[in-house]
């Protein structure tokens, strides 16, 4: 079960790819970890869905990784008077707080936190951006717009609001209900929608208590305004591609991308890129060339990790897709220019003892041809400080947390395996050389790197670094 690549994948679950079948086939054609979208389906659908994953992880002998995608609070128009409204670029519209529209240029807009917080200038974006307005007037329960770019809108569409800041939780009741309902299932990560800002994540990690792992989705043009500080919060970032590419300049997208990687890769955090990778294979059974080159273009970057989202859960090629989405990268990372590419974006991090370790582990390992480094680890962190470095060499996790080899299925490079804690050295050498022959990263006669933290099995102490030779 050894993936050829380094980079992982994450797959969304829906009615396509539910069954435990399907779910066995895409994790052999190279999932990584599963997303449960909770903006879809219930909780017995959930359960159902995780019991098959950790059904498959006892039949494989392998970890697989769960991420739980919050929903998030919808921005949405109300009902329209008579189901449709065809807009009219010049024209002006009125935003009412009514749940239903009953005047033929009046739209609903039934969030009084909207109305509250929207300037003049501020922009106002409907279904997906299809359709734009600027504010122009701000009144007493409600705001003229002007149309800056007409189209037909129906009942229920989704609005983008680039230019506000909302005072507004990301977690509502439904999202507090189902975060509750995921952490007694067990999953490893939680994503959490429409971030803000930095204290947006604080009531979702005192609610999750160091149960799973947070990822930050950046899809609003506020979080990246103080991205630092978001990420130096949450546990790992995803670059939610779909409203962030409706809210900012499309043309943007691609250098925020790289931005986002680099903070991500300096602070040693996993980084997700999401939406519409390979989206043409909802329907068809090949992606478009613009989108292999999405896909590479993000292994390039540097990214731990690239997502599916209805290519797997509701398209119909998914197994194909995740067989497209693993040949990709795999043929990404082989070419000549991948190592230039991706060392290129290498990011100074911490002048640390613990990051020092990790970078001269690495730099050993390429030296004296080791064809691996084996790193003990209780959380995961040394693991992931050594995959930063985006090196040639694998990276063999072993930790006795099965929590901890969960998450490390998300973070780049990293093969991890389960063992107990080591307690001297003697036990450091034996266990390293045994589990790395055991998983073939060695044979006899070859040098592995091994790094470790003394005293053993206390977390947050990598300060060991030793060389190995491989006996028969």
């Amino acid at each position: 079960m050894k993936r050829q690549r380094r980079a992982k994948i994450i797959a969304t679950v829906g009615p396509s790819s539910s069954s435990r079948e399907m779910l066995m086939k895409l994790f052999y054609a190279g999932v990584d970890t599963f997303r449960l979208n909770f903006s879809h389906g219930d909780h017995n659908g959930h359960s159902a869905v995780h019991a098959n994953i950790r059904s498959i992880e006892v039949e494989t002998g392998r970890p697989i990784g769960i991420l739980q995608d919050l929903q998030g609070p919808k921005i949405r128009i109300g009902r329209l008077k008579k189901g449709t409204i065809d807009i009219k670029t010049g024209e002006t519209v009125r935003f009412t707080l009514d749940k239903e529209g009953s005047e033929k240029n009046s739209i609903p807009l039934p969030h009084p936190e909207v109305l509250a917080a929207l300037c003049p200038g501020h922009g106002l974006f409907i279904d997906d951006g299809k359709v734009r307005l600027q504010v122009t007037k701000v009144g007493h329960e409600f705001v003229d717009a002007i149309v800056t770019a007409g189209g037909l809108i129906s009942d229920r569409k989704g609005v983008n609001l680039p230019d506000t800041i909302l005072d507004l939780s990301p977690l509502t009741e439904k999202d507090r209900a189902d975060l509750n309902f995921g952490l007694k299932l067990g999953v490893d990560w939680v994503a959490l929608s429409f971030v803000q800002r930095p204290a947006d994540l604080l009531d979702a990690i005192a609610l999750i208590n160091g149960q799973a792992g947070l990822i930050a989705k950046i899809e609003k043009p506020s979080a990246l305004d103080c991205i630092d500080d978001i990420v130096a919060i949450a546990d790992g970032i995803m670059v939610a591609r779909g409203d962030l590419g409706v809210e900012i300049p499309p043309e943007d997208v691609p250098g925020r991308q790289k931005e986002l990687i680099q903070i991500c890769r300096r602070a040693v955090k996993p980084v997700i890129v999401a939406t519409q990778m390979l989206d043409s294979m909802t329907s068809f059974p090949n992606p478009t060339r613009a989108e292999t080159s999405d896909v590479a273009t993000a292994i390039y970057d540097g990214a731990d990790a690239v997502m599916l989202s209805a290519e797997s859960a509701s398209g119909f090629y998914p197994l194909a897709t995740v067989e497209m989405m693993d040949r990709i990268i795999r043929r990404t990372e082989e070419h000549r220019l991948y190592r230039s590419a991706v060392s290129a974006l290498d990011s100074q991090t911490e002048r640390t003892p613990p990051h020092a370790i990790a970078e001269a582990s690495v730099n050993l390992a390429e030296a004296i041809g080791a064809p691996a480094v084996a790193a003990f680890t209780s959380s995961g962190v040394t693991a992931a400080r050594i995959a930063g470095r985006r090196s040639r060499v694998p990276i063999l996790a072993i930790t006795p947390d099965l929590n901890t080899l969960r998450r490390l299925t998300m973070v780049w490079g990293i093969y991890g395996v389960l063992s107990e804690d080591v307690d001297d050295y003697e036990q450091m050498v034996h266990r390293s050389s045994k589990l790395s022959l055991g998983e073939h990263f060695v044979k006899a006669g070859d040098f592995l790197v091994v790094v470790a933290g003394v005293p053993f099995a206390r977390q947050g102490t990598t300060n060991n670094l030793r060389i190995v030779q491989i006996e028969n």
